[in-house]
């Protein structure tokens, strides 16, 4: 649950945890990416604003890496920010004030509409396996190869969009957060590394690309 606002987040917190949820809390959006990669969450409740970013960051920040649904919580009611939310990712829309029957339905709603899978996906880059719920690489023979923290993140957000062109910025916001949008050379450093350590031929990546001025893709 993302929101800033006291009141709120103790009456949610009170009624969602007699229902049986087990909840984690953030008051910015630099927390709330940072609780969510610490506890993988289910479902999102998002207040839109927060006192460092914009929600929507939030939820793009989330897209990158998780479909775990995202009910915004705001008390924005104009047309505008609703569509932009949606567009961005989020699954449903409340606006303040609501009631908390009301809430507890849409998030039952979303929850059955949710398609997250129970088991996270073990892909193969050649012959590397990575699988990411382990957070593990491991070589054929079972060997394993270390990578560090950020080189583990930049994967883990490549591997989860297979196929998908992932933009520098958006790249950088989700590994290294908000503010890194324009830091290219650690982009271009890390994904130096993961070839020199996933890719046969490092100089001729097959599953690691890069596509000129736009961004990264990752070919299984």
């Amino acid at each position: 649950m993302v929101d800033d606002e006291p009141q709120i987040v103790r009456a949610l917190q009170i009624n969602l945890k007699a229902r049986g949820y087990e909840v984690h809390l953030a008051g910015t959006g630099t927390a709330a990416l940072k609780v969510a990669a610490q506890h993988p969450p289910e479902l999102v409740i998002l207040d839109l604003g927060l006192p460092d970013f914009d929600g929507v960051d939030v939820i793009r920040g989330l897209r990158g890496w998780t479909e775990a649904p995202i009910l915004v919580l705001s008390g924005r009611t104009d047309q505008t920010d609703k569509v932009e939310a949606l567009d961005a990712g989020a699954d449903d829309y409340v606006t303040k004030p609501f009631g908390i029957d009301e809430l507890l339905a849409r998030m039952r709603a979303v929850l059955r509409r949710s398609n997250l899978a129970q088991d996270e996906p073990v892909v193969t880059v050649g012959g590397i396996r990575v699988d990411l719920a382990a957070k593990r690489v491991t070589l054929e023979t079972g060997e394993d190869i270390r990578l560090t923290p950020t080189e583990w993140h930049l994967l883990e957000v490549l591997v989860r969009h297979p196929g998908k062109l992932m933009a520098q910025r958006q790249l950088l916001t989700e590994v290294w957060g908000p503010g890194y949008e324009n830091a290219s050379g650690n982009l271009r450093f890390y994904m130096g590394q993961l070839r020199r350590k996933l890719e046969d031929d490092p100089a001729r990546p097959k599953h690691l690309l890069t596509e000129p001025g736009m961004g990264y893709r990752f070919e299984p």
